[in-house]
């Protein structure tokens, strides 16, 4: 029932704004030691509501998995944006996050173009096309919100992937983030391909 009424306040937003396509785009992944910074886009059909779909953190992570494959077969169109360790140590967290963001929204509007285009809290991405910065996007906005599973269990499903290559970091239980079990590792063992240098400085 909680979830039904979250879904409904962000799907009833959506439908204020009188458009027939808006595109909504969030990232995952912006403050791990390791691991890609994931962006997403997608435009959701508004004839009908998907339960559930909520700001990617606020939902368990078996929900979050149900909820993306529902967001991909019914979206009208999506994108998913990867952007490696290299890039983010060669241009910055930010910029890397506003690349994937500038990529996944060109790529869906290359197909359709949408009535409006909301992302969740980065401004200045280097885009010929009008777009909406709302703070805490994807608890206000159901296409933010989709666009927020969308990038958090891609990149979830990266790190498991991740795991199995370099098994004494434990990447399946933090997703590159630094917890005490991740930063000991990384001491004992040091970098590994996939870790970010600019973010471990302060650990090697």
């Amino acid at each position: 029932m909680k979830d039904l009424i979250f879904t409904q306040k962000i799907f009833d937003f959506d439908l204020s704004l009188n458009c027939k396509h808006i595109c909504g785009v969030d990232e995952a992944g912006r403050g791990p030691l390791a691991g890609p910074v994931v962006c997403a886009s997608v435009i959701m059909p508004y004839d009908s509501m998907i339960d559930g779909i909520y700001d990617s953190k606020g939902v368990s992570e078996k929900k979050r998995s149900e909820l993306f494959d529902k967001i991909k077969n019914v979206a009208i169109s999506y994108h998913i944006a990867v952007i490696d360790c290299d890039v983010i140590d060669e241009i910055n967290i930010l910029e890397a996050t506003k690349q994937g963001m500038v990529e996944a929204i060109v790529s869906v509007c290359d197909v359709i173009t949408p009535d409006k285009i909301l992302v969740d809290a980065v401004k200045g991405l280097n885009i010929d096309r009008e777009y909406v910065a709302l703070i805490k996007g994807d608890q206000t906005s159901y296409a933010i919100a989709s666009a927020s599973i969308l990038a958090k269990v891609t990149r979830d499903r990266l790190m498991e992937e991740y795991d199995k290559q370099y098994l004494q970091y434990g990447f399946n239980k933090h997703r590159g983030y630094g917890t005490v079990q991740h930063i000991g590792a990384i001491k004992e063992f040091g970098l590994c391909p996939i870790h970010r240098k600019s973010f471990c400085k302060n650990f090697i």
